[in-house]
């Protein structure tokens, strides 16, 4: 009868240590210097892919214009090499586009992977130190009841983490 009184409270000493490290991941992101970096320079980059973007349209305005007001009077052979050109050229502005966003996508996931790696090596390194169980990111609302008895903010914890070099 002890013995199974003393499991009983040595199992309800283990459950009330316990502990989870609640963070809101896209927060601290937001926080890190590396980040913003990262964020100004796809921004950047996307500018300058927008700018050859809109050359192309501009240029395949001006073609379709120039063919709208000499269509009547060009012979046959000639308003087919001009339709031939701007399907061309149209096709072209839309592979432009597609190589623009894959190569966006593939620099941003370049750029984001060390800010990424560096916040997750602070959590992971903070929960450690703290004794966690786990850290529970909080964004999208996954976590609607959390019992605070069981579980600790670890954003100043992890924000602390990546101040350290």
């Amino acid at each position: 009868m002890l013995a199974a009184c003393c499991l009983a409270a040595a199992g309800a000493w283990a459950q009330s240590q316990v502990k989870y490290g609640l963070i809101s991941y896209s927060q601290l992101l937001k926080t890190m210097p590396d980040y913003l970096e990262a964020q100004a320079q796809m921004q950047q980059l996307t500018q300058q892919y927008e700018q050859e973007a809109a050359y192309n349209e501009q240029n395949f305005k001006r073609q379709f214009t120039d063919f709208l007001q000499g269509q009547k009077e060009f012979p046959q052979n000639i308003m087919l090499k001009r339709q031939r050109d701007l399907q061309e050229a149209m096709e072209k502005s839309l592979a432009f586009r597609h190589t623009a966003d894959s190569l966006l996508n593939c620099a941003r996931e370049d750029m984001m992977r060390p800010v990424e790696e560096r916040l997750n090596a602070a959590i992971q390194a903070v929960g450690l130190e703290r004794g966690y169980e786990c850290v529970v990111n909080t964004d999208g609302n996954a976590l609607p009841f959390v019992h605070h008895s069981l579980c600790e903010d670890a954003m100043p914890f992890v924000e602390e983490k990546l101040k350290e070099k």
